[in-house]
């Protein structure tokens, strides 16, 4: 289970960090000319976030060739992950303009949702045992493993209630913060930004486990929350 609390803590990182992975792509100018360089933009970013930010660039830009080149990379990276949801909201978007080779995979969406039934089942298995057995901690990451799993796939409705679970079984300030920083994350996805606002209030109350990264990370969420609710001073 240590393996996975790690592997979560690597997914927050992946949505909250806007670095790459060696410094010649941070540094690679994104504007090329009068066009976007979409393959330097996209390299700030990854996992969701990366699709996303791919998504935005192909529904807002006019020029068709930027276009089809973000549709391409996000059609790429979304099928390294498991959201089948996503996957057809990008072979939607694509239309068929990129060819045959990106279109709809009913052997991938199949063999994904096979592999979520397996996992899943896994997954109430083990929160079962560790419930009966009254583990608090190991009832604690079995949550967390939902969440992790369920924002894998896209149920981000089903990700927050898991991640928001973990807290009647933190005993640590560290364990709250990452139940925080969770539940932050999906519910900037969501939209929902007074779920923002709460759990940086909650995790701020927590001073002894905040750590200067973490810190930044609630001050950028706040802000956002600010923004949304149209408070430009305090969000500045």
């Amino acid at each position: 289970m240590e393996g996975d609390d790690e592997a979560s803590a690597q997914m927050i990182d992946s949505i909250y960090a806007n670095g790459g992975d060696g410094s010649a792509q941070r540094h690679r100018p994104i504007i090329n000319g009068e066009q976007l360089d979409v393959e330097a933009y996209a390299a700030l970013y990854s996992g969701r976030t990366k699709i996303t930010r791919l998504l935005f660039i192909a529904d807002h830009c006019d020029v068709v060739s930027t276009q089809l080149e973000a549709l391409r990379m996000a059609y790429d990276e979304v099928r390294r992950g498991e959201n089948a949801q996503l996957f057809r909201e990008v072979v939607q978007k694509i239309d068929g303009r990129l060819g045959p080779g990106y279109g709809p995979d009913l052997a991938w969406t199949e063999a994904v949702g096979r592999r979520a039934e397996q996992r899943k089942e896994k997954l109430e298995n083990e929160l079962n045992a560790y419930r009966t057995n009254l583990i608090k901690e190991s009832i604690r990451m079995g949550y967390n493993d939902f969440g992790d799993f369920y924002y894998a796939h896209g149920a981000l409705g089903d990700a927050f209630r898991n991640y928001v679970r973990t807290r009647d079984y933190c005993t640590t300030s560290k364990h709250i913060i990452h139940m925080c920083l969770n539940a932050i994350l999906v519910s900037i996805e969501m939209d929902q930004f007074a779920h923002v606002s709460s759990y940086v209030g909650k995790a701020e109350q927590n001073p002894d486990a905040l750590d200067p990264i973490t810190v930044a990370k609630l001050r950028a969420a706040g802000g956002l929350a600010l923004l949304e609710a149209k408070k430009y001073k305090l969000a500045a």
